[in-house]
């Protein structure tokens, strides 16, 4: 028996399952469509490779392939090639659109150009050290400032202790010989 497999549908997601970052600006918004573009992509090629998989004589079927048989693997085909045909669409709109917010942004081309062969950018967060007179992220400096902070107020109160440990041997001191 011939297992049928359906089309996944095409996903608008539920504005409450997407991640506030993704919604606080256009931009943010548009990165977040781009992002769903490349999952359309993939749907796309899937849907691609099972297009060409039913046009395929069912004589060199694997057994494990479950494709369908006879009528059904017609109007399968139908099914996913009328599929392939909305996410292709679905995808060129959302491209279009990034390409017109692009425009409308002004953006300089030299901020999309690809950076040169070999460029490694610089660090935005914690990393291991690289060698001498590298930069260091915005991140770094604030972890490394934090700690030269923790270890002045911990020389400041170890200080301050051995001060009043002092002061507490002195005073005895003299009460005892006084």
């Amino acid at each position: 028996m011939a297992h049928r497999q359906e089309p996944a549908p095409i996903q608008e997601n539920d504005p409450s399952e997407i991640d506030p970052i993704w919604t606080s600006s256009r931009t943010a918004r548009q990165i977040y469509a781009l992002g769903e573009v490349e999952k359309d992509i993939t749907r796309l090629l899937s849907l691609a490779a099972s297009s060409v998989s039913l046009l395929t004589l069912p004589q060199t079927d694997e057994p494990e392939d479950s494709l369908p048989q006879g009528e059904e693997r017609s109007e399968q085909f139908v099914l996913e090639v009328s599929e392939y045909f909305e996410r292709l669409d679905s995808i060129q709109v959302a491209i279009r659109s990034s390409l017109a917010h692009i425009r409308q942004s002004r953006i300089a081309p030299s901020a999309i150009t690809a950076p040169s062969l070999g460029f490694v950018p610089p660090s935005l967060g914690v990393g291991l050290p690289r060698a001498a007179g590298s930069s260091r992220g915005l991140q770094e400096e604030r972890i490394d400032r934090d700690a030269w902070v923790g270890i002045l107020d911990a020389l400041t109160r170890l200080r301050a202790s051995q001060q009043h440990e002092q002061l507490v041997q002195t005073s005895s001191y003299d009460a005892m010989n006084t």
